[in-house]
């Protein structure tokens, strides 16, 4: 095969290629194949422009070959038009090929012959192409009608043919016959704005589109496209560089636009690479290929996607800023020329003009640094302001550099910055200016650090930086009464803080030390100590933000992994917190925090474990925490309120002491009154021996936010493996789940469980009735539901495999044993841990279930048959391997096969 980037393969050989091949179409794609196999394998040493424009003087030596080889050469009056990327020579490996055949007038029957011959050869070359065929007056006619068609033939250059035509359509098109400056202008804010609200307006998403997202490729060419058309050059790079010769873009600014660009080529040409078509989504399939292709490595802090993406983030965010500062040069240089300009004074140093905020001279930042940050003040005490002014902005960036260790430590810039955390209004709005615009990362250099610093899971939806800021911006909600329904608990707590700053600098604080290796809220701690002391906070304030910081996951973890029915769990969690204060701040931090981590996390189950937490730990708090409660006045207690309830419904109070005398302590310690009585009156009332399903919503108790699922079955194996293969076949999630073995040998098991959406089930009479049936069926012939359901993982799971993690310790106080299990999350998971402890013979007493992102984090409490923890460690030691064993080989059976990891 001949180099056919050799200056000596002329295209009359590449025409001869063709002449002479059987099928022409296979000859280009040969011919085409071997180009790009060059071209990759300079990638990425080589200038990826270079590249790029390589693959488009590839395509155009096949195309002009092809054109000539039909012989359309010949004909006048017709010329074949590169338009869109491909007509700014811009092709990655499987880019469209998009392209115009335009015509003088409508074409006679010869030349609608050798048209459709060459149209049939492009489909056979295996290009993505995008053609059309129009004479000169339908193109003007549909570019003033759709903006998309004349920005696709701004950008368009002539492959072969006349080309007088194009110029003749370039003139014909231009904005002094359609779409002016100003109109073109207004479109196409229009149109970016459509654009960004599609990818939820941030450059942060997990899976970022490179082109279209915020950030993204289509940013830059935005820019270009109307730099184009007001100083009407046909050139990109041209129009980008006429902007600095003529003072409207600074030198700097385009070496950075510049720089920006390489770098999402890059990312575009490996994508392309390693996906093998046409993606610019850069999807969890090909994260770390690109990562590992670009030359990045795992640290010990950090794995090497979470470095690439790192570096996507910033650049993608220093796009995004570029975009927005210099359209709003733009508008308001030469679209506002004629606009009635109403200045009003604020101070010497800042001014509003036509409701944004201005700096009254040029120097304001190099005299008065401090105006880097009252500016942001200013914009907090000024709601109605809409933003910077585009001159002030750019001295901003210009100037940010002025933010140095001096600055930080300056009394009057901590005050300015302590005022903003006070401000009454839009906290969030300027914390994420601030960040955009590079100065809340110079000022807290510690958030500078994870700016962009995204963990490799489907848990955290968010960048590190773009997380801390939604906690903030939670934080302020809690103010707000229409969040009072959503939050009503959180929003009360929220009142009673006695200074929110210090709820602000714990959310800012709380991950400002992740990917630094080590425990972050430690070193966050330590961070927030100084930021406190830095900022002039008493001692007790900065002790207490610290600590927030330190124990901000405690909350959390304990309402999720261990069983606050236990008075035992509350006791302890209540001492750790120590007083009301620190667990108001603590609850409403980890409320925030909770719904900033991932949307789908927050639910009205997770709500109701914390608001029970929450109310447990201020009543033991209330009773002194040198007065805890006796777990037999617990139970003697429940029992005596849930007889109570059973006598107001008239049941007869010996049978109810009978059937509860074979129950044991156990079960009116976990459950409460008048779950019990629930319990108790349907048993009394059926037939004992046969076994019991009841379902409710659980409104207004412990449970509140799921659907509760009681089962009285008597005892067998596999019992809960076929439960739980039940409750999956349904659809539903577990989320808590109570396993009771009474004294007369019956199984008492509660499960708390939400539907497909992360919701309870709710009033549906036909859909408790399939459950009460299912689950029926599955206590009657357990066998029968012994087999797992095997569904496909999501996609975006599959690319997730970690070895599954195993703890087992002893609950002494408890008598039990305690399973910790992390492993990926699949379906049947839990059927296959229950048939696993049915395997070592161990009995299950209690479980609390969640699911994080891609990963399942279970703990079980268990007992041997005889009612004891587990004490021989030869047995804990193979029960912890056999289930890393069986999980992880279970895990890899269920993942799809992908392209293998570079």
């Amino acid at each position: 095969m001949p180099n056919i980037f050799s200056p000596a393969f002329t295209l009359d050989q590449a025409c001869s290629a063709l002449a002479e091949a059987p099928f022409p179409g296979k000859a280009a794609r040969t011919l085409l194949a071997d180009g790009q196999a060059r071209l990759e394998a300079l990638f990425p040493q080589a200038d990826v422009r270079k590249l790029i424009a390589g693959r488009a003087r590839l395509v155009d030596r096949v195309l002009k070959a092809a054109w000539r080889h039909f012989g359309l050469h010949q004909l006048p009056g017709i010329a074949l038009v590169a338009v869109g990327g491909y007509g700014r020579s811009e092709l990655f490996p499987h880019s469209d090929v998009d392209l115009l055949v335009l015509l003088n007038d409508s074409p006679d029957a010869d030349c609608c012959g050798r048209m459709e011959s060459f149209v049939a050869f492009l489909w056979d070359t295996g290009l993505e192409i995008g053609h059309s065929v129009r004479t000169l007056d339908e193109c003007v006619a549909l570019a003033a009608d759709d903006l998309t068609i004349a920005t696709n033939l701004m950008e368009s250059r002539t492959l072969a043919g006349d080309d007088q035509l194009r110029a003749t359509l370039m003139t014909r098109t231009g904005p002094d016959c359609i779409w002016p400056t100003d109109a073109f202008f207004a479109a196409k804010w229009q149109e970016q704005q459509a654009r960004h609200r599609k990818h939820n307006d941030t450059e942060y998403n997990l899976e970022p589109d490179l082109k279209n997202a915020p950030g993204g490729l289509r940013d830059l060419q935005m820019v270009s496209w109307v730099a184009r058309r007001h100083y009407y050059t046909e050139d990109e790079h041209s129009g980008l560089a006429q902007l600095v010769s003529v003072g409207f873009l600074r030198q700097r600014e385009f070496i950075a636009l510049q720089r920006c660009q390489v770098f999402l080529f890059k990312v575009r040409w490996a994508l392309h690479q390693v996906s093998g078509r046409n993606e610019n989504r850069l999807l969890f399939d090909y994260q770390r290929q690109v990562a590992t292709l670009l030359g990045h490595e795992d640290s010990n802090a950090n794995l090497a996607v979470e470095l690439f993406m790192k570096e996507f983030y910033l650049a993608a965010l220093v796009m995004s800023v570029m975009n927005e500062m210099l359209l709003q040069v733009f508008d308001e240089t030469f679209l506002e020329q004629d606009t009635e300009q109403v200045v009003k004074p604020l101070n010497r140093r800042f001014q509003i003009r036509n409701e944004y905020l201005e700096t009254t001279h040029d120097n304001v930042f190099v005299e008065h640094p401090s105006a880097l940050l009252e500016m942001f003040l200013l914009l907090a005490q000024h709601p109605t302001l809409k933003g910077l002014r585009a001159h002030t902005l750019r001295a901003c960036i210009g100037h940010r550099r002025l933010i140095n260790k001096a600055f930080r430590n300056d009394p009057a810039n901590t005050h300015l910055f302590m005022e903003l955390l006070r401000a009454p209004h839009a906290l969030f709005s300027q914390l994420r200016r601030m960040k955009r615009y590079g100065v809340l990362g110079r000022y807290l250099p510690e958030f500078g650090a994870i700016t962009g610093l995204m963990q490799y899971d489907l848990f955290h939806r968010y960048t590190v930086d773009a997380h801390t800021l939604l906690v903030v911006k939670n934080m302020r909600r809690l103010s707000r009464d229409d969040h009072r329904e959503k939050f009503p608990l959180a929003c009360e707590v929220f009142y009673r803080l006695p200074k929110p700053e210090l709820l602000y600098v714990a959310g800012l604080y709380h991950d400002i030390a992740k990917g630094r290796g080590g425990d972050h809220s430690e070193l966050g701690a330590e961070d927030a100590l100084a930021f406190c002391q830095r900022h002039g906070l008493t001692s007790w304030d900065a002790k207490l933000v610290a600590w927030l910081v330190r124990h901000h996951l405690i909350m959390s973890v304990t309402a999720q992994r261990k069983d606050i029915a236990d008075p035992e769990v509350v006791h302890d969690f209540a001492r750790q917190v120590g007083d009301l204060v620190h667990l108001d701040y603590l609850y409403a931090l980890t409320v925030c925090d909770i719904n900033a981590t991932n949307p789908a996390l927050w639910n009205t189950w997770r709500d109701s474990l914390l608001r029970q937490l929450y109310m447990e730990t201020k009543r033991a708090l209330r009773r002194g925490l040198n007065n805890p409660i006796d777990k037999q006045d617990w139970i003697d207690d429940t029992r005596h309120d849930a007889l109570k309830i059973l006598h107001s419904r008239q049941l007869p109070l010996e049978q109810v002491e009978a059937l509860w005398a074979g129950l044991g302590d156990e079960y009116f310690l976990r459950e409460n009154a008048r779950d019990i009585a629930w319990h108790t009156e349907a048993r009394l009332r059926s037939d004992s021996d046969q076994p019991l399903v009841l379902i409710k919503e659980t409104v207004g108790n412990q449970f509140a936010g799921g659907t509760q699922i009681f089962i009285c079955s008597p005892d067998r194996e596999n019992l809960f493996a076929s439960t739980v293969n039940a409750l999956d076949q349904l659809n539903l999630t577990i989320v808590d789940a109570r396993i009771i073995t009474s004294t007369t040998g019956f199984s008492l098991d509660t499960y708390v469980v939400l539907d497909e959406h992360g919701t309870p089930i709710g009033d549906d009479p036909e859909r408790i009735a399939q459950m009460e049936a299912t689950l029926l069926a599955a206590l009657r012939d357990p066998s029968a539901f012994r087999d797992s359901v095997q569904r496909r993982l999501p996609r975006q799971v599959q690319h997730f495999h970690f070895p599954t993690r195993v703890v087992i310790s002893n609950d002494i106080i408890n008598d039990r044993t305690v399973v910790e299990v992390q492993t990926l999350d699949r379906p049947g998971l839990l059927a296959r841990i229950g048939a696993l402890f049915m395997e070592f013979d161990l009995v299950l007493q209690n479980a609390r279930i969640a699911t994080l992102g891609e990963r399942a984090d279970d703990i079980f409490f268990l007992t041997g048959r005889g009612g004891q923890p587990v004490s021989d460690p030869d047995l804990c030691r193979s029960l912890e391997q056999r289930m890393k064993d069986v999980l992880d080989d279970d895990s890899r059976d269920r993942l799809t096969v992908q392209p293998q990891l570079i």
